[in-house]
């Protein structure tokens, strides 16, 4: 593909313009005297402005072991260009990069500054990136925790993205309405971060569905699985283990992760959707999961990383509104600390299987 298409001729980097030659320097220059994060920018950069068509990139691992995969770098243009029409981006736009860019997400943050000539600007990737800045940016990407973090400093953003993660209803809840937009995305690294997106500070009732970027169609197979067509980021149909009510070929909502979902007596249960009513009184943090009973097939067992005792979190959970039937996790299980994929994702099933060897 064209040099052009891989670096706009106005793309800058903290408000410094940013040819190829001076990319590269800029690149060697991170590597040498930055940070562990800033030299992972600028070991991308390079990799980026080499001659190489495909990048190799490795999924989270939230679900098991990390896997590498090999990605066009046409592809991931596309990407960008997608989300920079979606959003109605424009050349010299102020753009915050405060994600790790170890992973997919960091990774195309910095590559839509300079696919679509945008002017990055990089901190830290803290819980609140935005408190120490005067500045305002017109683009931003973070995770559930760093928009919690930084509800008193939104008015410093004019779009928000936010993955990696569900948004509970509470964070959605304590948005605000004017002056920034919020969206909540859906995406793996298999489709270069997102491919469908909803917006959370609405003044609606009920939850806005996602809906899929322009140029992507979507299905389901026999489980309620999604089922993901987006030619510009993945040749051929992508198979997810996500569930969802699909409300046509382009719009959904999502219920959860089929190897997640838990069945207790003959019901369906979602973990997802459980532990967004468990988060209401408890502030530890949890997970629940499903283990082998011989009555009910599978019985809800909710652990949690704490001190706490066991009969104090019984006390808690005895306090949540709104539980179905089945929907009351049957047994409470502390840990001290849990495994975590160095994005910060709990490693549920390494952790059951530390917990339950015998299952």
């Amino acid at each position: 593909m064209k040099r052009s298409e891989l670096l706009h001729p106005t793309f800058s980097f903290m408000g410094r313009p940013c040819n190829e030659a001076v990319a590269r320097d800029l690149a060697y220059e991170l590597i040498k005297e930055g940070s562990e994060e800033e030299r992972e920018i600028g070991d991308f950069m390079l990799d980026w402005l080499s001659s190489a068509e495909h990048l190799e990139l490795f999924t989270s691992g939230s679900t098991g072991k990390p896997k590498k995969i090999r990605v066009a770098k046409a592809n991931m243009v596309q990407s960008a260009l997608a989300t920079g029409r979606f959003f109605e981006l424009q050349v010299g736009q102020k753009i915050l990069l405060c994600l790790p860019v170890d992973y997919i997400a960091g990774k195309m943050m910095l590559v839509r500054a300079m696919v679509l000539g945008l002017d990055a600007w990089y901190v830290p990737p803290v819980s609140d990136p935005l408190s120490d800045l005067q500045a305002t940016f017109d683009f931003v990407a973070m995770v559930p925790k760093q928009l919690k973090s930084s509800l008193n400093d939104l008015h410093k953003v004019r779009t928000v993205i936010v993955g990696g993660a569900p948004v509970n209803a509470d964070l959605a809840a304590a948005l605000p309405l004017k002056e920034v937009r919020i969206y909540e995305t859906f995406g793996m690294t298999e489709t270069l971060t997102h491919i469908a997106l909803r917006q959370l500070n609405t003044s609606k009732s009920d939850p806005e569905p996602f809906k899929a970027l322009p140029g992507v169609s979507l299905g389901q197979d026999n489980r309620g699985c999604l089922l993901i067509k987006a030619p510009f980021v993945h040749s051929g149909e992508l198979q997810t283990n996500d569930v969802v009510e699909l409300l046509d070929e382009s719009t959904f909502y999502w219920l959860g992760r089929f190897d997640h979902v838990i069945n207790s007596g003959g019901v369906k249960l979602f973990p997802e959707q459980i532990e967004a009513k468990i988060k209401e009184v408890l502030g530890q943090s949890f997970f629940v999961a499903g283990l082998p009973d011989p009555d009910l097939g599978e019985q809800l067992v909710l652990v949690v990383e704490t001190g706490q005792t066991v009969q104090a979190l019984q006390a808690l959970l005895d306090k949540v509104p709104g539980f179905k039937r089945y929907e009351k996790p049957k047994k409470i299980v502390t840990v001290s600390q849990f495994h975590r994929t160095s994005a910060g994702k709990i490693r549920r099933k390494m952790i059951l299987q530390e917990l339950f060897p015998e299952t």
